[in-house]
């Protein structure tokens, strides 16, 4: 699962020197192509081209093999836009796995949050109690906290931030990392496309 909403395209004050879609856009050129050579991958992305902020879940397949090329070609022309509908994402994938009856394992690269009402956790409870044996792995990357707050007092670092979503991982025996840079993020794609059936 691709993040591809607006906070994709952000910079600036966050202190990102580019949009984050840029480098993820070479970490998946970077490791996917090794990976779908023996893994089957599918792609959802989550954020643009809904009819409103929030209804942007675009499954663009399930999981196939060689679908290298596919995936790049996806993610190098996404235009990020809309708000983060999280929950619904891993829902529709989940559902899309069946995961009540089947093993599904999602992967899902996020910058953090969840901004259309969902509640990750409950999901998270759901996806292991009903799921024949669901796991979710995340990866948070270059996620930011609050940069305004108005606890004047508070020692919080609007760059030290871990996702919501980490307990999508923590909740179905996932693996929740944190990515900073290209180089974090491309070992983390390795490290958790290890997995036999991945979104």
């Amino acid at each position: 699962m691709f993040d591809g909403s607006g906070s994709m395209a952000e910079m600036g004050f966050n202190d990102i020197d580019e949009p984050r879609i840029f480098e993820a856009r070479r970490a998946i050129a970077n490791v996917i192509p090794d990976i779908a050579q023996d893994r089957r991958l599918g792609l959802l992305v989550y954020g643009p081209n809904g009819p409103d902020e929030c209804t942007g879940l675009d499954l663009r397949f399930a999981p196939v093999a060689n679908s290298a090329r596919p995936i790049i070609d996806a993610v190098n022309t996404l235009e990020p836009a809309g708000s983060t509908p999280l929950s619904e994402a891993v829902r529709l994938a989940a559902q899309t796995l069946e995961y009540r009856t089947r093993t599904a394992t999602i992967l899902l690269l996020t910058d953090g949050k969840e901004t259309c009402g969902g509640t990750p956790c409950t999901l998270a409870t759901e996806l292991a109690a009903k799921g024949l044996d669901t796991t979710v792995h995340v990866i948070g990357f270059k996620v930011r906290g609050s940069f305004f707050s108005w606890d004047r007092h508070s020692d919080n670092d609007h760059n030290v931030a871990e996702s919501v979503s980490r307990c999508l991982a923590d909740r179905t025996g996932g693996t929740y990392t944190s990515a900073e840079t290209l180089d974090q993020l491309i070992a983390a794609l390795r490290a958790t496309l290890g997995c036999q059936l991945l979104f």
